[in-house]
């Protein structure tokens, strides 16, 4: 017997997708809008609905190869039934909540497929994940945020040798305006690669009940959807974590503000170009040590950043663990 019941189960499952989906957009508002919001570019009002609005549009820009990792190269398809989606994603959600409330930049996509490798793993063993698709997206745990950093350090010292010559009054207005199109451009590449993780997740449901055929692929209505609840969520806004991300691990000024939207903007574009499901928060977190670094290396608040990066480390566990339990919860209560 189905968790819910024929179109009852369905409808109930894709609705706590689009609720991940939604705190996923609330939990990350922080990544699109902590620098611009820091360094005083945009109200925080403004800059979440500037963020909300280029989250939605990110499918006209990016193709689906994220949601098709997500939908069928994680867990075997096989595998995938009503428990091992409840289970996956109550243990994301359940986490995002925690981090949230802590005021922790974690990452709800790694939590999203510990949560996935959790409940496989309880039904079927390890024989129910597709590896190459687990440690393609377990290395991006140190690869976004590197290359995040790297970038964001490489267009520092580049913007500070083009414009030596300038005052600093004259840097920060021209850097004022500039960051409304870094910014456009990170929340352009959010959209594009944290929303299409629930899209996988909608899909493979859809082709579970039958209601999908042929080769995998997402309905445009779901593309909508998912879109238009991560969008929602932006708007909503993620406090806690903007405060961490904005101030706490360094103090930002416009044109470094620039620097680290561009460099993760840079990192998440080439990541979804890939079909890699990469954490948003790594990438920009990765990207605002970078800038901080390039002043001195004393500027950046390294007991935060440690404890974000432990935060990172326990995420896909944790999750995973937590998942597994709501798996077999669910097989007890409605197996």
């Amino acid at each position: 017997m189905s968790l819910f019941g024929g179109d009852v189960m369905l409808i109930g499952l894709i609705a706590v997708a689009l609720a991940f989906d939604f705190l996923n957009g609330l939990h990350d508002a922080a990544n699109s809008i902590a620098t611009v919001v820091s360094t005083r570019v945009l109200s925080p009002r403004f800059a979440v609905a500037w963020a909300a609005f280029f989250n939605f549009i990110a499918f006209l820009v990016f193709g689906l190869h994220v949601a098709n990792t997500i939908g069928a190269g994680i867990v075997s398809a096989h595998v995938i039934d009503d428990h091992v989606i409840f289970g996956a994603l109550i243990g994301a959600i359940t986490w995002n909540i925690v981090t949230w409330m802590g005021g922790l930049p974690s990452s709800s996509s790694h939590a999203l497929v510990g949560g996935l490798i959790g409940a496989g793993v309880s039904k079927a063993g390890l024989h129910a994940l597709v590896w190459s698709g687990v440690l393609k997206t377990t290395a991006a745990i140190v690869v976004s945020p590197a290359l995040g950093f790297v970038l964001a350090l490489l267009l520092v010292l580049i913007v500070s040798w083009l414009f030596v010559r300038q005052t600093p009054g004259r840097v920060d207005k021209t850097f004022r305006r500039a960051q409304f199109v870094s910014a456009s451009l990170y929340s352009l590449g959010h959209g594009g690669n944290d929303a299409q993780k629930t899209m996988g997740v909608i899909a493979v449901l859809l082709y579970a009940h039958g209601r999908l055929t042929g080769g995998f692929h997402v309905p445009i209505g779901v593309v909508l959807a998912c879109q238009a609840a991560m969008a929602l969520g932006t708007l909503m806004g993620g406090w806690r974590i903007v405060h961490t991300m904005g101030s706490r691990i360094t103090r930002l000024s416009p044109m470094q503000g620039f620097c680290a939207e561009t460099g993760g903007a840079i990192t998440l574009f080439l990541a979804t170009y890939m079909g890699i499901p990469v954490s948003t928060t790594h990438t920009i977190t990765g990207a605002i040590v970078g800038v901080g670094a390039a002043r001195r290396t004393s500027a950046v608040r390294w007991g935060v950043a440690r404890n974000i990066v432990w935060a990172w480390v326990v995420t896909m566990p944790a999750a995973g663990l937590v998942a597994a339990g709501f798996y077999w919860l669910s097989r007890i209560v409605a197996p």
